[in-house]
């Protein structure tokens, strides 16, 4: 015996546009889901970035330095031109860009050095950098409200707007890991007008589909982007505690900057 379900179910499949609709429902769903987990990594490498520049961004900075002075110090005791240049070169790389103390706002003292790299090798206290690693609650509200509200599901040119306005809203909060306001804005999301999308015409539907897969390969492009830059491979070598992967670099370092002080004193005392 048929259903009435089958029998809907039938008549859907018999209409010439209801595969088409359904193809570009799966591939505008799919989409949406993809560029969640692109843009949750963009964020991801970014907050890795900030904190690895914070945390040991300091220590690279020593290291340029004593490697300069180190190449100096050759060169005054050998007098090599070869050596002067290496030494010159070294130091070139180290001299301040015009007007940068301006921008950083007091952020390096006279000897060009950030007040973390002072704390570091005076072995004071450092001041933590600022975490703005979104909590799982912060993910699970952005990824609802990503869904829900992402502009591609729009069809007329207003609501896309308000769409595009409302999710950058959503991202700001979602890069500051700012949970209260997601809350909030997932609140004024269920208040706000919710369009209905109606059938589309053949032509419409393989257009879209079309600018589906471009988005897609896009969206991979930045993907690969991402994963091939340098923070990005750093942090998918410990995506579950980056936290532990600075802790073991940083200490890297710290070792680096201890044979570098030995090194640069013993041909200081040479001289």
């Amino acid at each position: 015996m048929t259903t009435p379900e089958a029998e809907q179910d039938g008549g859907d499949a018999a209409r010439p546009e209801a595969r088409l609709e359904r193809a570009v429902r799966a591939a505008e769903q799919a989409l949406i889901e993809y560029e969640i987990a692109v843009e949750t990594f963009r964020v991801e490498v970014e907050n890795f970035s900030r904190l690895h520049e914070q945390k040991l961004g300091p220590l690279y900075a020593r290291l340029e330095e004593l490697d300069a002075r180190i190449l100096e110090a050759r060169a005054a005791r050998s007098g090599d031109p070869e050596d002067r240049r290496r030494a010159e070169e070294a130091r070139a790389r180290l001299a301040p860009i015009p007007g940068v103390e301006e921008l950083l706002h007091g952020w390096m003292d006279d000897s060009g050095l950030f007040p973390e790299a002072v704390a570091m090798l005076t072995d004071q206290a450092v001041r933590p950098p600022q975490r703005v690693r979104p909590s799982e609650e912060a993910r699970k509200l952005y990824r609802d409200l990503a869904r829900k509200a992402h502009p591609d599901l729009a069809q007329e040119e207003k609501e896309r707007e308000r769409r595009e306005e409302f999710i950058t809203r959503v991202n700001a909060a979602y890069a500051r890991g700012d949970e209260a306001e997601l809350r909030e804005l997932a609140e004024e999301w269920a208040k706000g007008p919710e369009l209905k999308r109606g059938p589309s015409r053949a032509e419409e539907l393989y257009a879209r589909l079309e600018w589906l897969a471009q988005r897609k390969e896009l969206l991979a492009l930045l993907a690969r982007e991402l994963e091939e830059s340098a923070i990005g491979h750093m942090l998918q070598l410990a995506p579950d505690d980056p936290d532990r992967l600075l802790d073991e670099i940083g200490q890297g370092l710290l070792t680096q900057l201890a044979e570098r002080e030995r090194e640069l004193v013993a041909l200081l005392g040479e001289g």
